[in-house]
């Protein structure tokens, strides 16, 4: 078996690094998950050499695709959720100062001490017309913006 593919450890870890640099051109976020499979295959390869060239691929893919399940199933799930609307009960009561008059039909700003929902500065809606200045309350979120009453 003179013309035999043998590939070994180092030719895994160079196709890794370059996957993961590839990454940097291909804003997917995804390639990166077979250069760290790649790097891992080069790791298992050191430790033992005497692996088939089918188990080297096979080791590979079963390693990439498990690792970018598990980013994108387990990992990056809290990524997409938004605090918006839903720790709405944590907003509720907290107290103000208006930055902008508000009235039944038009917005004005409210501003807290801390950040709520990760902002400082939320637009708001109110039922009664509220001069810019007054301490007011949360009442409800909706949506992007709060409803508030006079405090």
């Amino acid at each position: 078996m003179e013309n035999a593919l043998i590939i070994e450890w180092w030719h895994w870890e160079l196709a890794g690094l370059g996957l993961v640099l590839l990454e940097l051109a291909v804003p997917a976020f995804f390639v990166i998950w077979f250069g760290f499979g790649a790097l891992l295959v080069g790791l298992v390869l050191l430790v033992a050499p005497e692996l088939s060239l089918t188990t080297q691929i096979a080791a590979w893919i079963v390693a990439s695709m498990a690792m970018a399940v598990l980013w994108f199933r387990v990992f990056k799930r809290s990524q997409h959720k938004t605090l918006i609307g839903t720790a709405a009960g944590e907003v509720i009561g907290e107290v103000g100062l208006l930055v902008s008059a508000v009235a039944p039909f038009q917005r004005g700003r409210v501003r807290f001490q801390r950040p709520v929902l990760g902002a400082e500065e939320w637009a708001c809606m109110a039922e009664t017309a509220i001069a810019a200045g007054e301490r007011v309350r949360v009442v409800s979120v909706e949506g992007s913006f709060v409803k508030v009453t006079k405090a």
